[in-house]
């Protein structure tokens, strides 16, 4: 019998020699051997907490100087081998079972949720713990992601990690600053960097938007201090905005603050790749709001003006195809174009009733429905850029926030009913 074998339970082996089989591409038997070795190490009962951390140091500066390859090699290590024990799982299964109806059942319940937690979430925990664990973890699920879609098996780490993330990025736990042109140049440069949205093309595009008129917010984990997860923008108004192009113009005089009523959301941009599908939850366009009434007491009305990125891939394949060819030049269109109807039509079809998995089947709709709001307006030529065009023709969309009502639009989105207004019903075929 090997070392190996005597110091492992059989399932743990098996799984080992599965890994070897299938990959072990980058790393030696014996490397990856010692790369469980060392992983498991992080999370061995004996250890304490600091000593477990200084493992867990141990292996990120190892992880510093591997190749790709050999990196995937440590996912999958951490994906395969850290799994609950099946044996375990059952057992505890049957015995909640049994005990379903009885005095024994809540204890039941627990001893089966804690069979079922996977020795990968304590090491995730152990590595969280360790100075710079947090950014480590965050840059190593982002590595990750083109790879998931070619290797399943790393599915049970990114799940893993996405829900992990989910409770220690909370938006209770994150710190909302004010970015303004005074704010240091390097977090200014962060906010070129990372917007998503409408492209910063020039420090006269970015002090448009940092104007007295204008807000915009970062959000900031105390483990990354330094580093904004999101960057919100936002414009005040006397009433919701219905194109781009204005609110880009870096030559526009700044609105009066004195008559602004609307704050309009013109662009959420997540900076980290690492924490995708971590949902901030409607917290964070709450924070916003409760910080802009808390300035300016007049507004009344918070929208947002957003793209709409999914229209036309989706209208390619549901569209007829004469129409799709009389949308060309889509801008030419008059107010009275049947085919400017016609694509207002499939657009409110594609907001107001398309869904997958019983969530809107858009990713910005999602996002803003999911908090609460409401499909309240599209906009002809909202977004004429070459970008705009691409993705919905040029159309754009107002999602209105009515704070009154946010709980009574979640209930419909979880039945199923996607919340609009009545305009947008008028739109249908």
């Amino acid at each position: 019998m090997s070392i190996l074998e005597h110091a492992e339970p059989r399932s743990t082996r098996e799984r080992l020699k599965a890994t070897l089989r299938r990959h072990a591409e980058a790393l030696s038997p014996r490397v990856l051997r010692r790369t469980l070795t060392e992983l498991q190490a992080v999370i061995e009962a004996s250890v304490s907490e600091v000593e477990g951390g200084r493992q867990a140091e141990g292996v990120m500066r190892w992880y510093a100087q591997a190749s790709p390859a050999q990196r995937q090699d440590m996912w999958l290590l951490m994906s395969e081998q850290f799994t609950a024990d099946p044996e375990q799982v059952k057992r505890a299964q049957a015995q909640y079972a049994a005990a379903v109806g009885t005095p024994d059942e809540a204890a039941a319940e627990v001893l089966f949720r804690r069979a079922t937690v996977s020795p990968r979430r304590r090491l995730l925990q152990r590595f969280s713990a360790a100075p710079g664990g947090i950014r480590f973890l965050v840059d190593m699920r982002a590595e990750m992601q083109p790879q998931l879609k070619s290797d399943r098996r790393l599915r049970a780490l990114d799940v893993e990690m996405e829900y992990m993330f989910s409770t220690w990025f909370d938006v209770a736990f994150l710190d909302l600053r004010r970015i303004s042109w005074d704010s240091p140049a390097s977090l200014v440069e962060k906010l070129i960097k990372y917007e998503a949205v409408h492209d910063i093309r020039s420090w006269a595009d970015v002090k448009n938007r940092l104007d007295s008129d204008r807000r915009c917010y970062g959000f900031f984990h105390p483990s990354l201090p330094d580093e904004p997860l999101i960057f919100v923008e936002v414009a005040l108004m006397d009433s919701m905005a219905s194109s781009i192009t204005p609110l880009l113009d870096e030559g526009a005089a700044p609105s009066d603050l004195a008559k602004a009523t609307t704050a309009i959301f013109y662009s959420i941009s997540n900076t980290q790749t690492g924490l995708r599908g971590v949902s901030f939850g409607d917290s964070l366009i709450k924070r916003v709001v409760e910080t802009l009434k808390a300035e300016f007491p007049r507004l009344k009305t918070f929208a947002t003006l957003s793209p709409i990125p999914g229209l036309r891939a989706w209208m390619q394949k549901a569209a007829p195809a004469k129409l799709l060819e009389a949308l060309d030049n889509p801008l030419e269109l008059g107010p009275k174009s049947p085919v400017r109807t016609a694509l207002l039509g499939w657009a409110a079809q594609y907001l107001g009733k398309e869904t997958n998995d019983g969530k809107p089947l858009d990713a910005v709709a999602r996002f803003h429905l999911g908090n609460g709001a409401r499909v309240e307006r599209l906009n002809w030529a909202g977004d004429p850029s070459p970008k705009g065009l691409k993705q919905s023709y040029g159309l754009m969309v107002n999602y209105l926030y009515d704070l009154r009502r946010l709980d009574k639009h979640r209930t419909m989105l979880a039945q199923g009913q996607i919340p609009i207004s009545g305009d947008i019903e008028d739109l249908y075929f």
